[in-house]
């Protein structure tokens, strides 16, 4: 059974649960990545690195412990970081890297990983054979022996769910039919496992297990076995839902990245099921997170946890504010609320957190990316080793960088969503619909979008109009205005297209504030969606201390930061735009004036992102 993306994430596929009200139908979805290719040269160039670094590991390496585990030859020289024999997580990144292989293949049409991914998926298929009972890891059983008896242990499910969803995906994506029998094993598994346990066990061993429900959710939607998504079920966490369903934040204390990958599973819950608490869990959630607990980038977490109340975020800034494997969970679940209810509002926090969360996160040399995003003023970026990390954010980062065309467009059966202002290239193929978007919105604040059609077609195409326009973005269609409307967030002109026809949206950008919600002379600067950080220089630092090992490194205490004083609340009064080089700026009238940039064009420099601001009057 060969489903394609949009079908595997259609609920209306499926037969209901019992005693559920059924499966609920998007009201908006995504296309398949193969529908969309992307044309923005400076993200291509992102991609290949991606690729060159998936490309470059070595297959025997990556299965080296799982072959260890099940008892079968394996001459291979270990990886290191938290791939190392000796690390309890081991296998984890094997799972992203099923994942980043699938995406790729779909996203770029890239054969060679398609083929590496198929030979990672029947080499683990022979350790599941020789394990004899569906089990397959990189460690064995007993890691959760010791934990249904309540013996440290690091994360056996968060490893498994890897596992699970790297297979899938190679199954849904790349058409792998083998993954599938491999993570039916595993699910079967998982089924026997936890069917020996008592609701009170259950909840003791719910310690750091990923998105378990997700997967076993996705596994019911392709197969429709009812067993897996009973199975998911006992992965649903009702400390963490109880009070979310009540619009209760409790987030204080935990964990994030523990958080995040259970809420996508309740999201998935409600897909399938129709129960509205799920949806009220997941919203409540997104909520509380992306207007309550996120920095400008649209990040969340300092040191991995939510270490505050709700808006207290002044004192949060550090080293390891924030880490990347949230902010990829978050744009996953974001993507699920669009879905249901299709407004603006979500795809303002969706690019301000891809543009600023995710696309600085990696070196544009070499195609390794970064556990953490640094906020406090006078720190760096730290980058993986190609052998010697695997962290975490290692294997959200690969997959990130594969579908970085994801998202851009989503429809229904009348509307075209853009979401995203990237230069790309969409082929709607049910409808005969070619459509080409030029965008320059950074640099020219415009987007362009052509239509290629056969024939006239009726179609409303639905233009975000994002925040930082602050009411004055235009539409133009053929060189006249656009008959057009608002609605949602959207600006929707709904017409017969023809062939050649040309809509073009301007984009006004202007420099704004982000401010602490705790202490509003701590601000963040911002162009349109993009965050702004200061070149501090090269001081001190050393091409070692851009290297991580096998962990993030403790980072010494940076200098001083630059304070300043404004002429008012409007940041033009002591920012102005240079005309050097495109997207930069500098500060004026300063007893230390610095250049600031994107973000994300930030590389091997000491930065800042946050600033202290005060008055003339103080």
């Amino acid at each position: 059974m060969n489903l394609t993306r949009r079908q595997f994430m259609a609920a209306s596929a499926l037969a209901p649960l019992a005693a559920a009200a059924g499966p609920v139908p998007a009201q908006a979805q995504p296309f398949d990545l193969d529908s969309v290719r992307l044309t923005d040269t400076a993200l291509l160039e992102l991609a290949e690195r991606n690729r060159d670094f998936l490309q470059s590991l070595e297959t025997d390496r990556l299965l080296h412990t799982f072959r260890l585990t099940a008892g079968l030859d394996t001459t291979a020289e270990p990886l290191g970081g938290w791939e190392k024999p000796s690390v309890e997580l081991r296998g984890h990144f094997t799972g992203h890297f099923l994942s980043g292989c699938a995406l790729m293949s779909v996203s770029t049409g890239d054969t060679q990983l398609r083929g590496k991914g198929n030979l990672m998926v029947a080499e683990l298929a022979k350790c599941q054979k020789a394990n004899g009972n569906g089990y397959l890891s990189a460690f064995p059983p007993s890691f959760f022996d010791r934990l249904k008896a309540g013996q440290k242990v690091w994360a056996p499910w968060y490893t498994l769910h890897k596992i699970m969803t790297g297979l899938l995906d190679m199954y849904v994506l790349a058409r792998n039919e083998q993954a599938l029998d491999v993570v039916c094993g595993m699910a079967a598994w998982t089924k026997r496992w936890t069917g020996t346990l008592s609701d009170d066990d259950m909840s003791r061993v719910l310690v750091e297990f990923g998105g378990m429900n997700e997967v076993l959710y996705n596994l019911y939607a392709v197969t429709g076995a009812k067993d897996y998504a009973d199975a998911a079920h006992r992965f649903d966490d009702e400390r963490l839902f109880a009070p979310l369903a009540e619009g209760r934040d409790e987030l204080k204390g935990l964990h994030v990245n523990t958080q995040i990958p259970k809420i996508i599973g309740a999201a998935r819950r409600y897909e399938l099921t129709g129960d509205l608490r799920y949806r009220r869990i997941a919203e409540s959630f997104w909520t509380q997170v992306t207007q309550h607990r996120a920095y400008a980038t649209g990040g969340t977490s300092n040191d991995e946890h939510w270490r505050t109340d709700p808006d207290k975020l002044a004192g949060e800034l550090g080293y390891s504010t924030e880490e990347c494997c949230c902010t990829y969970n978050m744009l996953k679940l974001t993507r699920h609320l669009f879905a249901w209810s299709p407004e603006a509002r979500y795809f303002d926090y969706y690019e301000r957190a891809y543009l600023n969360g995710i696309l600085g996160t990696m070196n544009p040399k070499n195609g390794l990316t970064m556990y953490y995003v640094p906020l406090a003023t006078g720190y760096w970026k730290v980058f993986a080793s190609p052998r010697g990390s695997f962290w975490c954010c290692t294997g959200t980062g690969v997959e990130s960088f594969a579908k970085l065309a994801d998202s851009i467009y989503f429809h229904d059966d009348n509307s075209l969503y853009v979401n995203q202002f990237v230069a790309s290239e969409l082929d709607w193929e049910e409808k005969g619909l070619r459509v080409h978007q030029d965008t320059a919105f950074l640099s020219r604040g415009e987007a362009r979008l052509r239509i290629g059609t056969a024939k006239l077609a009726k179609l409303a195409l639905r233009i975000r109009e994002p925040y930082w326009t602050d009411g004055k973005m235009t539409l133009t269609v053929n060189g006249k205005p656009a008959a057009a409307v608002r609605e949602g967030g959207y600006w929707v002109v709904d017409r017969f297209w023809e062939n050649g026809d040309e809509l073009r949206a301007t984009l006004p950008m202007s420099l704004h504030v982000h401010p602490m919600p705790d202490d509003d002379t701590l601000q963040a600067i911002m162009y349109g969606p993009v965050v702004l950080a200061g070149d501090l220089g090269r001081e001190g630092l050393t091409a070692e201390m851009h290297r991580g090992g096998d962990n993030p490194p403790d980072m010494p205490a940076p200098p001083a930061a630059p304070e300043f004083v404004a002429e008012s609340r409007d940041p033009a009064s002591w920012i102005e735009l240079t005309t050097k080089t495109p997207l930069t700026f500098k500060t004026k009238g300063q007893s230390r004036d610095v250049v600031m940039m994107p973000l994300s064009r930030v590389v091997d420099q000491r930065y800042g992102v946050y600033w202290r601001v005060t008055g003339k009057q103080g």
